[in-house]
């Protein structure tokens, strides 16, 4: 598969929560330090406090050695149902978020039980990202590169999924 396929990684859980619960972690940026194998947390950019179509947050990722910095525009909110963004360098001053290096996306279903089954997927952009460069270096190694990191994100969003759900269903113990 080549980035140009925007290949989708996805995972989901079943979680012993109401949606209103998981929905307030997926959509805290700082809560997903907490989760995320990569994200090291984040916060809304003002004016924004919260998740709305448009609402901006920035985002700290640490990989190994390596540091960065993302900017996050939600592009589809649906309380307690979806929230998607579509991530861009903050760096960049043309990054367009309609050209996204990735779009994540958490859906919310209602489970029979009352709980929540938690989608979570990223869909790879081609917008200039480490990616992207590390294929300019070895174009024709791109399938593997690709693969490479395709493989990272399943092993990501899985340990990501499985700390929403502790956290959630501990929230929900509570009440």
């Amino acid at each position: 598969m080549r980035l140009s396929d925007r290949p989708t990684v996805q995972g989901d859980v079943e979680i012993d929560a109401r949606r209103a619960v998981v929905w307030a972690l997926v959509t805290d940026p700082a809560r997903m330090g907490e989760f995320s194998p990569e994200n090291t947390g984040g916060a809304w950019d003002p004016p924004h406090t919260g998740p709305a179509l448009g609402a901006r947050f920035t985002a700290g990722n640490a990989r190994g050695a390596m540091r960065w910095h993302r900017t996050a525009t939600v592009i589809q909110c649906e309380p307690e149902r979806v929230l998607a963004f579509a991530v861009t360098d903050p760096a960049d001053p043309a990054a367009d978020p309609a050209r996204p290096i990735a779009v994540w996306r958490y859906q919310l279903h209602p489970t029979r039980s009352g709980g929540t089954w938690l989608v979570e997927s990223v869909e790879f952009g081609t917008a200039a990202s480490p990616l992207t460069a590390r294929i300019a270096q070895v174009p024709e190694k791109e399938e593997q590169v690709v693969a490479a990191r395709c493989a990272e994100h399943a092993r990501n969003i899985t340990t990501t999924l499985d700390a929403i759900k502790a956290a959630a269903e501990r929230l929900a113990r509570r009440r």
